[in-house]
């Protein structure tokens, strides 16, 4: 098939690799710019692992393009806009629905909210096969080429017999691992994708809260998720307690579906989880703080982590920039690693004479008076304790994500500081 995929951002260019690398032609179209840009300086590709190559891959195959001859037309149109693109969205429905009179499909994977792809229909004529299906984006950044190519679930939001057939002709060289293919109509679908993201949100912040309950009352947080975990109604799945959660794709979603009970007058816990998961993300700057009694001037800090997640580089909504900004504040000079986020992390604290960028994990920690670990990189797990205690000069590890074994950590000879420990 010949597809046509709009947008510039991840969800865009992994749509794109991926229905390439399935056989189909590809175009990617975005602003001239897009066009313009060097592969290498977009931060969509050079962030996420695999994707550049996989982009640079189908390029050179010829399946994917980005300039097509004049008069190709395509088959699907691929709608993998950002959430605040509404409006484009509009724009080309219109423009498409005046060039392609009948058989139209597009498909629409922008998160715009509860009722967004029946306003886009509303723009076409659906007794001309000119159809807007639904599909949400459930990518996670750091696995994004997995998650779109090898799914658990895949929902289609449509309730066109035709649009139907033709997406899921489109979209089956990725139902191989499928669990669940789920039917219904565009309104639920992205109904749905928000309760999701919400659910997960919820999950995170009562873990929080109980965590930070339990250092109150010294009782061991893991100990009380191994408990919970066990109930087979509740499960392990996001109940790790840290030091908040980040991201653009999953706070901007949290947010957008606040705003719905909202607008509806309606008070939402998910209101309460995104204040409430701010304030989280200051917990290991407070923990710091009190144990050198909110004396902070003249300390040195490691920080090993910055990325809102292993396993990609993007540090949108990190919790690590609310640390270091704090530890800023106070006079700390703050060194950092991270395994791939470090370019990110300078370009955003250019000129920044308190930070020092370490590409070395044992470099950032060498005569520092604290080390805190924010994001839970592998190479974090089961770190050289004696060359942490020869190199630091007080041995203290906030662990902002609970990976150490606190009682090893201890018998080492460090103060340790956990999330709910």
């Amino acid at each position: 098939m010949k597809v046509k995929v709009y947008g510039a951002d991840l969800t865009a260019w992994v749509a794109a690799a991926c229905l390439a690398r399935a056989g189909n032609g590809v175009l990617i179209e975005g602003s001239d710019n897009l066009l313009e840009e060097n592969l290498h300086d977009i931060s969509a590709l050079r962030d996420e692992p695999g994707l550049l190559d996989q982009i640079e891959l189908q390029l050179q195959e010829g399946r994917l393009k980005r300039t097509w001859p004049k008069g190709t037309e395509a088959n699907i149109h691929w709608l993998a806009l950002e959430h605040d693109e509404f409006e484009t969205a509009k724009e080309i429905t219109l423009r498409l629905a005046k060039s392609i009179p009948d058989n139209l499909l597009i498909i629409n994977q922008g998160n715009f909210g509860v009722g967004a792809t029946d306003k886009l229909q509303a723009l076409l004529n659906e007794d001309l096969n000119q159809v807007v299906v639904y599909v949400p984006n459930n990518l996670q950044e750091g696995k994004a080429l997995q998650g779109f190519s090898q799914p658990k679930r895949i929902t289609i939001g449509s309730e066109n017999s035709w649009a139907i057939t033709t997406t899921r002709a489109l979209i089956r060289p990725f139902l191989q691992n499928i669990e669940h293919l789920l039917l219904m109509s565009s309104r639920e679908a992205e109904f749905t994708k928000l309760a999701i993201t919400g659910m997960l949100a919820i999950r995170i912040g009562y873990i929080n809260e109980l965590a930070n309950l339990a250092d109150q009352m010294n009782v061991d947080i893991d100990t009380i998720r191994e408990g919970m975990g066990a109930d087979p109604r509740i499960g392990n799945h996001y109940l790790a307690p840290g030091c908040g959660f980040g991201g653009l794709s999953f706070n901007q979603n949290i947010a957008r579906f606040s705003e719905t009970f909202e607008k509806r007058g309606k008070d939402s816990l998910l209101k309460t989880v995104i204040s409430e998961n701010e304030i989280q993300k200051e917990l290991l700057f407070k923990k710091l703080w009190q144990h050198y009694q909110c004396d902070l001037s003249g300390k040195t800090v490691a920080v090993w982590g910055a990325s809102f997640k292993p396993g990609t580089a993007s540090i949108n909504n990190a919790p690590s920039l609310k640390l270091i900004d704090a530890l800023l504040a106070q006079g700390v000079h703050v060194k950092v690693h991270d395994p791939e986020a470090l370019a990110n992390l300078q370009e955003h604290y250019q000129n920044e004479p308190g930070i020092s960028f370490c590409p070395n994990a044992y470099d950032a920690i060498k005569a520092t008076d604290a080390l805190l670990l924010v994001t839970e990189w592998p190479e974090y797990w089961s770190p050289d304790y004696h060359q942490l205690l020869e190199d630091m000069q007080t041995p203290l590890i906030i662990d902002g994500r609970n990976i150490f074994d606190r009682e090893a950590v201890e018998m080492y000879g460090f103060t340790y500081m956990g999330v709910g420990r």
